[in-house]
C-alpha cells in the first residue's frame, strides 16, 4: 500500500520543479505503461520505478495519485534520462533529425514527438525553453513515442550552425517543399519554429535553405499551419522522397 508520503511525493510530479528535483515523471495508462515497462526492461534510457494498478492500489488512492480527471487504472513512476540535455558528438551521415525552435504547446509536442516516431526519425532536438516533455499532458499525448524517440534539449542555434548537417527550415516564404530539392550529402536536420512567433533570428540565420508549405485555399485562406501538422507535412515529405 502507498502511504502518504509516497502519495505526496508522486503528486508532486505533477510540477516541473519537483520532476527536475527527483528526477522522475509519471505516465498513466494501460498502453503508455506497458510502453515504459518495455523500454525499461530492454535497459534503455528509461527505468520504471514503480508501477501501480488500482486492482493494487485501490480506486480512491489512483485517484489521488493520478494527474488525469479519469484516471486511468495503471501509473508508472519513471526515472528521467540521464543525458536529457546534452548536445550530440556526431549526427549520422544520412540521418533526418527535427530541431524544434522554442514548441511550447504540450499537445503540439506530444504530437510531434508520435510524428518522430511514426517516420521513424533519428533523433529530436528541442530548445531548452520549449515545454517539459514529461509534463502529464506531453506524456500523455505521445502514447507511448516518449519511450522510442531519442529526444534532447540543447542550442538549437549552436546545433544548426554545425558543418556536418544541411538545415531546412519551415517558413513563410520560401522554396515549394513540393518541388525543392530535399537530399543531402550530410545529415539533414528539419527546423520547426514557435507556434506564435516562428523560427528565432538566431536559428534562422544558421538555416542553408527555407522551405514553404504552398496553400491551396481558394481565396483568402488561414495565415499559417498549426506547428505540428506543418511538421508532420513537412517530414512525410522527406521520407516521400
Amino acid at each position: 500500500m502507498l502511504n502518504s508520503a509516497d502519495i505526496k511525493k508522486i503528486r508532486s510530479l505533477r510540477d516541473k520543479k519537483f520532476r527536475d528535483e527527483l528526477g522522475l515523471f509519471t505516465a498513466e495508462g494501460e498502453k503508455i505503461c506497458a510502453e515504459a515497462l518495455a523500454a525499461s526492461s530492454a535497459g534503455g534510457r528509461f527505468e520504471v520505478l514503480e508501477h501501480y494498478t488500482t486492482e493494487q492500489i485501490g480506486q480512491k488512492t489512483m485517484e489521488r495519485i493520478s494527474a488525469l480527471s479519469s484516471p486511468s487504472p495503471e501509473l508508472c513512476v519513471i526515472r528521467k534520462p540521464g543525458d536529457l540535455y546534452s548536445m550530440p558528438q556526431h549526427l549520422k551521415k544520412d540521418g533526418l533529425y527535427l530541431a524544434l525552435d522554442v514548441i511550447r504547446d504540450p499537445g503540439n509536442m506530444g504530437t510531434i514527438l508520435r510524428i518522430a516516431d511514426w517516420f521513424g526519425l533519428d533523433g529530436v532536438f528541442a530548445a531548452p525553453d520549449s515545454v517539459d516533455i514529461f509534463n502529464p499532458k506531453v506524456v500523455q499525448s505521445t502514447m507511448g513515442a516518449i519511450f522510442r524517440v531519442d529526444f534532447h534539449y540543447c542550442s538549437i542555434a549552436e546545433l544548426c550552425s554545425r558543418n556536418d548537417a544541411e538545415v531546412f527550415g519551415t517558413f513563410l516564404e520560401g522554396e515549394n517543399i513540393y518541388e525543392a530539392e530535399l537530399s543531402s550529402d550530410r545529415a539533414r536536420i528539419i527546423v520547426t519554429g514557435n507556434e506564435s512567433n516562428g523560427i528565432s533570428d538566431s536559428v534562422s540565420k544558421a538555416c542553408t535553405r527555407r522551405l514553404t508549405i504552398p496553400s491551396f485555399a481558394k481565396g483568402q485562406g488561414s495565415e499559417s499551419l498549426n506547428a505540428a501538422v506543418a511538421t508532420a507535412i513537412t517530414v512525410s515529405e522527406f521520407k516521400r522522397r
